[in-house]
């Protein structure tokens, strides 16, 4: 549970007027009567000038006296308030994080490099404040964690069409909701909003690299060859039907399997047929 509370000190318009008239009244005092006491007025006005303090937009103050939490200055202006009061501002704008790229093992123990993009921003000021010791570097240090867990809880990727497996290559997005609430849960103690969080950078370590860019494209040939290969058997499945049903020739199994060899032939080969004219029959 938050325990910040929002406060509204008086005008800094109106204080800096209070604090010209003392400063004349002052003057006319030492002045016109020559007395002494009118520095009093004086010292008294210049220990009252740390109290003014300027809020900007998006920006807070939180105030403390004395070890003792006062309150939070959200609105913007121009303020004036006790001048033993500790001011500390804590910027409410939207911030980019962009993690250092880390090693670590995915789901199956290969080394990956990872990075996150987070985007972040100041909800709660009394939990950035008091909660933890410096809330930017209590982002950077939960992020780096978050990622760790992250990599360790997916495999890079999936070599086998028929696994159903959400993959940090391949799920993005739920990796990436996976990664936002993970972040959520570790920054809610510091007060912190997070409104994005996705991964910037994915790639093999590269020690592995390039064996894994072999696997890869061994993985895509074998995936061609059965499409190629489911492709041509309908092909000639088709040709032999239509050849059928129009009596375009009469095809004995012998025939039709040299057909079927062929059009294997043409349609799976890597590289163009080169026709060959028979002159004779089929059976020469």
């Amino acid at each position: 549970m938050s325990n910040e509370k929002f406060i509204k000190p008086p005008s800094g318009f109106l204080g800096l007027l209070l604090l010209l008239v003392i400063i004349a009244f002052s003057m006319f005092i030492l002045i016109a009567d020559e007395n002494p006491i009118g520095v009093l007025p004086i010292f008294l006005a210049l220990l009252c000038l740390p109290g003014f303090f300027l809020v900007y937009p998006n920006t807070s103050k939180v105030i403390t006296l004395f070890g003792s939490y006062k309150g939070t200055v959200k609105e913007n202006g121009f303020y004036w308030a006790n001048p033993f009061y500790i001011k500390k501002s804590i910027s409410l704008r939207a911030r980019n994080f962009d993690s250092e790229r880390v090693k670590v093992n995915d789901k199956l123990g290969n080394p990956i490099i990872i990075s996150v993009i987070l985007v972040w921003r100041v909800e709660d000021k009394y939990k950035a404040a008091f909660e933890v010791d410096e809330y930017t570097n209590f982002v950077r240090v939960q992020t780096d964690a978050a990622v760790r867990k992250l990599a360790g809880s997916y495999s890079y990727d999936n070599f086998d069409d028929e696994q159903k497996e959400v993959t940090l290559r391949s799920g993005l997005h739920e990796v990436n909701e996976a990664l936002e609430e993970e972040l959520r849960e570790r920054l809610d103690i510091a007060g912190i909003e997070v409104h994005e969080a996705r991964i910037g950078y994915l790639a093999y370590a590269p020690e592995i690299a390039n064996a894994m860019l072999r696997r890869q494209q061994a993985v895509a040939i074998v995936a061609a060859r059965e499409k190629i290969v489911e492709g041509a058997v309908g092909m000639v499945d088709m040709a032999l039907e239509m050849l059928n049903e129009k009596h375009i020739v009469e095809l004995d199994e012998e025939k039709k399997a040299a057909m079927v060899s062929n059009l294997m032939v043409v349609l799976c080969g890597d590289k163009d047929a080169s026709p060959v004219v028979n002159t004779g029959t089929l059976y020469q």
